[in-house]
Protein backbone atom coordinates (compact mmCIF):
# COMPACT_ATOMS: atom_id res chain seq x y z
CA UNK A 1 0.00 0.00 0.00
CA UNK A 2 2.71 2.50 1.03
CA UNK A 3 4.81 1.67 -2.05
CA UNK A 4 2.03 2.40 -4.55
CA UNK A 5 0.97 5.60 -2.78
CA UNK A 6 4.58 6.83 -2.68
CA UNK A 7 5.03 6.15 -6.41
CA UNK A 8 2.02 8.38 -7.14
CA UNK A 9 4.28 11.34 -6.26
CA UNK A 10 7.17 10.37 -8.54
CA UNK A 11 6.66 13.16 -11.10
CA UNK A 12 6.43 15.81 -8.40
CA UNK A 13 9.66 14.60 -6.79
CA UNK A 14 11.48 14.49 -10.13
CA UNK A 15 10.54 18.12 -10.84
CA UNK A 16 11.63 19.23 -7.40
CA UNK A 17 14.88 17.30 -7.66
CA UNK A 18 15.72 18.90 -11.03
CA UNK A 19 15.23 22.34 -9.50
CA UNK A 20 17.42 21.49 -6.52
CA UNK A 21 20.46 20.02 -8.31
CA UNK A 22 20.27 21.30 -11.92
CA UNK A 23 21.70 18.06 -13.32
CA UNK A 24 19.36 15.42 -14.75
CA UNK A 25 21.48 12.44 -13.77
CA UNK A 26 22.09 13.67 -10.22
CA UNK A 27 18.42 14.62 -9.89
CA UNK A 28 17.36 11.10 -10.84
CA UNK A 29 19.85 9.65 -8.36
CA UNK A 30 18.45 11.86 -5.60
CA UNK A 31 14.88 10.78 -6.33
CA UNK A 32 15.94 7.14 -6.23
CA UNK A 33 17.74 7.67 -2.94
CA UNK A 34 14.75 9.57 -1.52
CA UNK A 35 12.48 6.61 -2.31
CA UNK A 36 14.98 4.25 -0.75
CA UNK A 37 15.04 6.34 2.43
CA UNK A 38 11.25 6.55 2.42
CA UNK A 39 10.83 2.78 2.03
CA UNK A 40 13.34 2.09 4.79
CA UNK A 41 11.60 4.58 7.07
CA UNK A 42 8.03 3.78 6.05
CA UNK A 43 7.22 2.53 9.55
CA UNK A 44 7.81 6.10 10.82
CA UNK A 45 5.24 7.55 8.41
CA UNK A 46 1.83 8.14 9.92
CA UNK A 47 -0.93 6.98 7.54
CA UNK A 48 -3.45 9.67 6.78
CA UNK A 49 -0.89 12.49 6.91
CA UNK A 50 0.61 14.25 3.90
CA UNK A 51 2.80 11.64 2.16
CA UNK A 52 3.82 14.06 -0.60
CA UNK A 53 5.16 16.58 1.95
CA UNK A 54 7.04 13.81 3.78
CA UNK A 55 8.68 12.61 0.55
CA UNK A 56 9.56 16.18 -0.47
CA UNK A 57 11.17 16.78 2.92
CA UNK A 58 13.29 13.66 2.52
CA UNK A 59 14.33 14.74 -0.98
CA UNK A 60 15.11 18.30 0.10
CA UNK A 61 17.27 17.08 2.98
CA UNK A 62 19.14 14.69 0.70
CA UNK A 63 19.75 17.49 -1.83
CA UNK A 64 21.04 19.80 0.92
CA UNK A 65 23.41 17.10 2.18
CA UNK A 66 24.53 16.38 -1.38
CA UNK A 67 25.37 20.05 -2.00
CA UNK A 68 27.17 20.34 1.33
CA UNK A 69 29.25 17.23 0.71
CA UNK A 70 29.97 18.23 -2.87
CA UNK A 71 31.35 21.63 -1.94
CA UNK A 72 33.13 20.64 1.24
CA UNK A 73 36.80 20.69 0.51
CA UNK A 74 39.09 18.03 1.81
CA UNK A 75 42.64 18.58 2.94
CA UNK A 76 44.94 17.48 0.16
CA UNK A 77 48.21 15.94 1.25
CA UNK A 78 51.38 15.90 -0.79
CA UNK A 79 53.14 12.64 0.11
CA UNK A 80 56.59 14.12 -0.53
CA UNK A 81 55.81 16.90 1.95
CA UNK A 82 54.63 14.36 4.51
CA UNK A 83 57.84 12.35 4.05
CA UNK A 84 59.91 15.53 4.56
CA UNK A 85 57.93 16.29 7.69
CA UNK A 86 58.60 12.81 9.07
CA UNK A 87 62.32 13.15 8.31
CA UNK A 88 62.40 16.62 9.84
CA UNK A 89 60.74 15.35 13.00
CA UNK A 90 63.97 13.60 13.94
CA UNK A 91 65.80 16.92 14.10
CA UNK A 92 62.98 19.08 15.52
CA UNK A 93 61.12 18.90 18.80
CA UNK A 94 57.78 19.99 17.25
CA UNK A 95 54.67 17.88 17.61
CA UNK A 96 53.41 15.86 14.62
CA UNK A 97 50.50 18.29 14.32
CA UNK A 98 52.89 21.24 14.19
CA UNK A 99 55.03 19.53 11.55
CA UNK A 100 51.97 18.88 9.44
CA UNK A 101 50.90 22.48 9.82
CA UNK A 102 54.36 23.77 8.95
CA UNK A 103 55.15 21.52 6.01
CA UNK A 104 51.91 20.36 4.44
CA UNK A 105 49.13 22.80 5.14
CA UNK A 106 51.03 25.98 4.41
CA UNK A 107 51.55 29.30 6.12
CA UNK A 108 48.18 30.87 5.19
CA UNK A 109 46.15 27.97 6.60
CA UNK A 110 48.45 27.73 9.60
CA UNK A 111 47.95 31.42 10.37
CA UNK A 112 44.17 31.03 10.15
CA UNK A 113 44.18 27.95 12.42
CA UNK A 114 46.55 29.44 14.98
CA UNK A 115 44.43 32.58 15.25
CA UNK A 116 41.44 30.53 16.44
CA UNK A 117 40.67 29.68 20.08
CA UNK A 118 42.17 26.31 21.02
CA UNK A 119 38.81 24.66 21.75
CA UNK A 120 37.49 25.48 18.26
CA UNK A 121 40.79 24.69 16.53
CA UNK A 122 40.96 21.28 18.25
CA UNK A 123 37.39 20.44 17.27
CA UNK A 124 37.94 21.34 13.61
CA UNK A 125 41.26 19.50 13.52
CA UNK A 126 39.93 16.30 15.09
CA UNK A 127 36.87 16.19 12.82
CA UNK A 128 38.20 17.42 9.47
CA UNK A 129 41.81 16.25 9.55
CA UNK A 130 41.83 13.25 11.86
CA UNK A 131 38.23 12.39 10.84
CA UNK A 132 37.18 11.26 14.31
CA UNK A 133 33.54 10.53 15.02
CA UNK A 134 31.58 12.86 17.28
CA UNK A 135 31.57 10.22 20.01
CA UNK A 136 35.36 9.74 19.83
CA UNK A 137 35.86 13.50 19.87
CA UNK A 138 33.58 13.87 22.90
CA UNK A 139 35.61 11.25 24.77
CA UNK A 140 38.95 12.78 23.80
CA UNK A 141 37.90 16.35 24.58
CA UNK A 142 35.88 15.28 27.66
CA UNK A 143 32.81 17.28 26.62
CA UNK A 144 29.25 16.32 25.61
CA UNK A 145 28.57 15.47 21.94
CA UNK A 146 26.39 18.59 21.60
CA UNK A 147 29.37 20.72 22.62
CA UNK A 148 31.54 18.93 20.04
CA UNK A 149 29.02 19.64 17.28
CA UNK A 150 28.71 23.28 18.34
CA UNK A 151 32.49 23.75 18.40
CA UNK A 152 32.87 22.19 14.96
CA UNK A 153 30.21 24.48 13.53
CA UNK A 154 31.59 27.63 15.14
CA UNK A 155 35.16 26.59 14.35
CA UNK A 156 34.50 25.99 10.66
CA UNK A 157 32.67 29.30 10.38
CA UNK A 158 35.51 31.17 12.14
CA UNK A 159 38.15 29.37 10.05
CA UNK A 160 36.33 30.38 6.86
CA UNK A 161 36.14 34.00 8.06
CA UNK A 162 39.85 34.01 8.92
CA UNK A 163 40.77 32.57 5.51
CA UNK A 164 38.69 35.24 3.76
CA UNK A 165 40.35 37.92 5.88
CA UNK A 166 43.80 36.62 4.96
CA UNK A 167 42.78 36.76 1.28
CA UNK A 168 41.59 40.32 1.79
CA UNK A 169 37.97 39.38 1.04
CA UNK A 170 36.42 39.21 4.47
CA UNK A 171 35.83 41.18 7.59
CA UNK A 172 38.18 39.00 9.69
CA UNK A 173 35.83 39.01 12.70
Amino acid sequence: MFDSEALDHLDSLKKLSRRLVQNQSEADDLVQEAYLHALRGSQRFTPGTNLRAWLRTILTNLARNYRRDRYRSRVRVDEAEVARAIDGRRTQQASPEQLLLNDVIGPRLQTALESMPKSLRDAVWLRDVEELSYADMARRLRVPIGTVMSRISRGRRLFHERMLALDGRGSGK
